[in-house]
């Protein structure tokens, strides 16, 4: 049974997402639906720890994605773990019009909820993260059969 994590200890249990067909297709509804499905994974990520997949679907060359991996990576080292954070992305939009570089733009906006940082004993190793509401737009493309982040860009 799914349990949050608290002050004591990570969450347990956390589902693991499931990509839906339509991700599947070099389509608009395909890419959207990815878009819903890469941040689903990033939650996963902010629950667990775990940020294998989403590197795995990430490219390299995506600088902020990597610095958020990286950080992940970080908050969850030496028994440290998240609490909150959950994302959730109520649009996503995409004219489906591939640019000059060879990207889809997904137009996104995205809510976090306040991330709160534990270290082993449940005693909290850094400030709270406020919760945020942010406009962005995700460059995905159609590569070997699946989609691919290669950049996120918040809108300022």
């Amino acid at each position: 049974m799914y349990k949050p994590a608290d002050a004591s200890g990570p969450a347990q249990n956390v589902p693991v997402p499931v990509l839906p067909e339509v991700a599947k297709t070099e389509t608009k509804e395909g890419a959207e639906a990815f878009t819903q499905y890469w941040f689903q994974h990033l939650n996963f990520a902010y629950q667990t720890g775990d940020v294998s997949t989403v590197q795995a679907m990430t490219s390299p060359d995506c600088q902020y994605c990597n610095n958020i991996i990286k950080s992940l990576t970080t908050n969850y080292q030496d028994g440290r773990w998240l609490a909150g954070g959950k994302l959730a992305v109520p649009a996503a939009s995409t004219t489906f019009e591939k640019a000059s570089d060879g990207n889809y733009q997904v137009v996104i906006q995205v809510l976090q909820d306040t991330i709160t940082y534990y270290q082993p004993g449940g005693a909290e190793f850094r400030e709270a993260t406020k919760p945020s509401n942010t406009g962005n737009v995700l460059l995905v493309d159609f590569v070997d059969s699946g989609w691919r982040v290669n950049g996120l860009h918040p809108l300022r």
